[in-house]
């Protein structure tokens, strides 16, 4: 069986999962808005230009959950995937999905974006493996802190690597998707590399190395 492993934000849904979460809690009045907003956008510069610091990042955007009991996350996680992600999804992502079901492929998406906001996105597009920046728990629910390695840039591919070793696939076999340069070192790492919709840095490492570049976008 071979693994057919997507990115999420910009590749299987037309927007930033992690940035609009941001934008969906100033909206809730759950942060202080003109604070929130600047350094939320700042972060999502740094990420597009491949400067984020992802430890700094992860810190400012789990603090909000430290402050929430878990039916408070359960119920803002319902009405962010209602009315903030629905409208991102793209129907040839789907299709694309559905082709490597169809094949027997397993599937796998691999995302930086923390899984509070992820985990229930997975669920909506039908994709039973989630590997995501993780939000640390303690007794009492969400700390507000990370935990793990990030699932970013290099991250991604020790994240995968671990999970490897209870999901057995060869990479030499697998797919990946992914819009960013900041993906570089997992494309590089498996056998079908593909750039989706790709921002300029990874459109002109796709066309060096001959990779496929595809649009999902309707």
């Amino acid at each position: 069986m071979s693994l057919a492993i997507f990115d999420l934000d910009n590749t299987l849904i037309a927007g930033d999962s992690d940035h609009r979460w941001g934008e969906f809690l100033i909206h809730k009045a759950l942060v202080d808005p003109g604070e929130y907003k600047s350094r939320n956008d700042d972060f999502y510069r740094a990420y597009q230009d491949g400067s984020l610091d992802i430890h700094e990042y992860l810190g400012f955007s789990l603090a909000p959950f430290a402050s929430l009991s878990d039916q408070q996350v359960a119920e803002l996680q319902r009405e962010f995937l209602s009315e903030w992600i629905e409208p991102l999804m793209l129907d040839k992502a789907q299709a694309l999905i559905q082709s490597h079901r169809d094949q027997g492929h397993q599937l796998l998406i691999i995302t930086a974006t923390n899984d509070v906001v992820t985990t229930p996105i997975a669920q909506r597009l039908g994709i039973p493996h989630l590997l995501a920046s993780e939000a640390e728990r303690g007794p009492g629910g969400y700390t507000g802190r990370p935990t793990g390695t990030p699932c970013f840039q290099g991250g991604k591919v020790t994240r995968l690597k671990e999970w490897l070793k209870e999901h057995p696939h060869a990479l030499e076999h697998a797919h990946f998707y992914s819009d960013s340069a900041n993906d570089l070192p997992l494309l590089e790492s498996v056998g079908y590399p593909t750039a989706v919709d790709p921002d300029p840095r990874l459109a002109e490492a796709a066309q060096a190395r001959q990779w496929p570049i595809i649009s999902l976008r309707n």
